[in-house]
C-alpha cells in the first residue's frame, strides 16, 4: 500500500529531479565552485537515504589505516543538539556530536573525530587543530559538492540497488543515478549468503561502470554481543529471548540474524537517530519485563548504544547488550580494496 502511494508522488519526483540535475550541472560546469584540497580526503557516501552501511565502511577504513596513518573522521553530526565545528574529547556526549561520530570516538581512541555542517570550513579547522592528520574520512558527504574529495566511495544496498530505485519521494534516491559517475569505488553492501561471482557479474553489467571505477561486494558480519557497561561477552543462541531496541534506518539484517540465532525476539523500533527519553526507557523495560522467558536480554546496535548510556542508573542489573556489526569483502577482494586506499593516500605523500 505504501509503495503504491509513493508512485502517486511521481510529479514531485520529477520536480526533485530537475532541482538535483540543475544543481549538479552547475557544479559540473564550475559555475558553482567545488574546493579541492591538496590532501587525501576519502568520502563515504551513497545515492539513497539511510541504511547502506556507511558507518561500518568508515570503521573498516579506520581499522586498515589506523596503524600507519593519523586518521580523522568528519561528519555533520546528524540530530546533535549543538551546531558548528567540534572535535570530540573525553567529556563529549552523543547529544553534542551525534551517535555515529560518538561511536567512532568510543571505538577508536587514537583518531580525531570531528563534526561540522560546513565541510568546506571544517576541513581546514581539522588540519589547523590537528596538524599531524594524514587522511580525513568524510562520512556521508557525497552530495556535499562544495568539497571535491579525492576519493569517493559510494555504497548501494544489494536489496535496493540504485539502478532499480527512483528519486524521492517515489523511491529512496536523494541523488540522480548519473552521479555514480563521480564515484571512484562502488560497493554493493549487505549481500546475501550464497551470492556467486556469476551473480556479481550480472550486477556489474547492470551498473555499466567505466574502466576507471572499481566495484566490490560485501556482506554483514556480526560479532559477539557485549554488555553495554561491563563489556562482558555473551554468545547468542537458541535458548535466549531478545527484546530488540533499534533506532536505525534498516533493521532488516539484524532481524534476519536474530531469527536464525535466538529462540525468540520482540522488536521496539524507533525512528532513525532517535534521541531516547526516560519515558522510552520505561517502555523498553516494561516490554522486557513482560517477556515470559527466564533467559532474556535487551539487545541494541552500537549506534543506538551511545544514546542509551545516559540511562545507566535505570539499567542496574539489566542485561542490556550491544551487537557489533562489520563489513566483510567477498571473494577475497579486501586486498585489492586496501591497496587502492593506500595508493590513494600515498599519491599525496609522493607529490
Amino acid at each position: 500500500m505504501l509503495k503504491s502511494f509513493r508512485y502517486l508522488l511521481f510529479p514531485f519526483t520529477l520536480l526533485h529531479y530537475i532541482v538535483i540535475y540543475s544543481r549538479n550541472y552547475l557544479f559540473d560546469k564550475n559555475i558553482f565552485k567545488s574546493a579541492k584540497f591538496n590532501f587525501p580526503i576519502i568520502c563515504v557516501g551513497n545515492l539513497a537515504v539511510g541504511g547502506t552501511g556507511k558507518s561500518p565502511m568508515t570503521e573498516y577504513l579506520i581499522k586498515i589505516l589506523n596503524e600507519k596513518y593519523k586518521v580523522a573522521t568528519l561528519s555533520r553530526g546528524y540530530k546533535r543538539k549543538t551546531k558548528g565545528f567540534a572535535i570530540a574529547n573525553e567529556n563529549t556526549t552523543a547529544l553534542e556530536i551525534g551517535d555515529e561520530p560518538m561511536q567512532f570516538f568510543e571505538k577508536f581512541k587514537n583518531i580525531t573525530v570531528a563534526v561540522g555542517e560546513e565541510r568546506l570550513v571544517a576541513i581546514p579547522q581539522i588540519l589547523q587543530e590537528v596538524p599531524e592528520t594524514s587522511v580525513i574520512i568524510m562520512d556521508d558527504g557525497f552530495q556535499h559538492r562544495k568539497v571535491n574529495a579525492g576519493l569517493n566511495i559510494v555504497l548501494t544496498d544489494y536489496s535496493n540497488l540504485y539502478t532499480r530505485d527512483f528519486l524521492l519521494p517515489t523511491g529512496d534516491l536523494r541523488d540522480i543515478k548519473k552521479s555514480i559517475n563521480r564515484a571512484n569505488i562502488v560497493v554493493v553492501t549487505k549481500c546475501p549468503i550464497g551470492i556467486t561471482e556469476k551473480d556479481t557479474l550480472k550486477i556489474a553489467a547492470e551498473f555499466n561502470l567505466n574502466e576507471n571505477q572499481q566495484l566490490f561486494f560485501t556482506k554483514i558480519v556480526y560479532d559477539n554481543a557485549y554488555h553495554l557497561f561491563d563489556k562482558n561477552i555473551i554468545e547468542l543462541n537458541a535458548t535466549i529471548d531478545v527484546c530488540l531496541v533499534v533506532a536505525i534506518a534498516n533493521p532488516t539484517p539484524i532481524k534476519k540474524y536474530l531469527s536464525q540465532n535466538v529462540h525468540h525476539y520482540e522488536m521496539m523500533k524507533f525512528s532513525d537517530h532517535h534521541i531516547f527519553t526516560s519515558a522510552n526507557m520505561q517502555d523498553i523495560l516494561k516490554q522486557f519485563n513482560e517477556m515470559p522467558s527466564a533467559n532474556k536480554i535487551i539487545l541494541t546496535t552500537e549506534k543506538d548504544a551511545v544514546r542509551l548510556q545516559k540511562f545507566k542508573s535505570m539499567l542496574t542489573n539489566i542485561p542490556l547488550y550491544v551487537l557489533p556489526i562489520k563489513q566483510e569483502f567477498l571473494f577475497n577482494t579486501d586486498i585489492d580494496f586496501n591497496i587502492s586506499i593506500e595508493n590513494f593516500i600515498n599519491s599525496y605523500q609522493n607529490q
